[in-house]
């Protein structure tokens, strides 16, 4: 089976990163992976609502070599939830100061920030984008993300935005056709 999907052979190129290629990729969580909206009853934090898309996408980028990296300002157990629902291995709650922490966990990893893609929508991963091979905002983001960016997503945050960034890395390092292949054939062995 042939892909459907396409991106711009420069936007390709970005995607593919600074160095040997692309060995990880740090995702928000509000406004990236959810709608950005918080539902708080009198007990706190109600519940968050994610995309079915974004969470098949973080698994095939695992499949394919990039490890997914969960790097969020809040904490609440439905987050958690969704992580530990994933298998995502590597993920930081509650950072307020995004920049150190991503720092250490990438360098814990042996992974260089010409390495690493990132997907935020507010100012505290602005540090983030200017460090990484690779920048990507949902159209919801702030403008000055979508600014920052080297792709905007035609998918809203919470709405596939994540899934979109995937497939672009998973393409942008050859890995896309081969994972779609191999879904075709069976998903036992995934």
């Amino acid at each position: 089976m042939t892909p459907a999907l396409h991106f711009a052979p420069e936007l390709l190129l970005k995607a593919q990163g600074r160095g040997t290629g692309l060995k990880a990729a740090i995702f928000d969580v509000d406004g990236v992976l959810t709608d950005g909206r918080l539902f708080v009853g009198e007990d706190g934090e109600a519940f968050k609502a994610f995309h079915v898309l974004d969470g098949q996408g973080l698994k095939l980028l695992a499949q394919g070599g990039i490890t997914p990296v969960i790097l969020t300002g809040r904490d609440s157990p439905a987050v958690r939830r969704r992580v530990d629902d994933l298998g995502i291995a590597h993920a930081l709650f509650g950072v307020q100061d995004k920049l150190p922490a991503a720092t250490k966990l990438l360098q814990a990893l042996g992974i260089h920030w010409a390495d690493v893609a990132v997907m935020g929508d507010d100012w505290p991963d602005l540090p983030l984008f200017q460090r990484a091979a690779f920048a990507c905002a949902p159209p919801n983001a702030h403008a000055e993300l979508r600014a920052a960016a080297h792709h905007v997503t035609a998918a809203r945050g919470g709405e596939g935005a994540a899934r979109e960034c995937c497939d672009l890395l998973l393409m942008a390092s050859g890995r896309y056709a081969a994972l779609l292949q191999g879904h075709l054939t069976t998903l036992d062995s995934h």
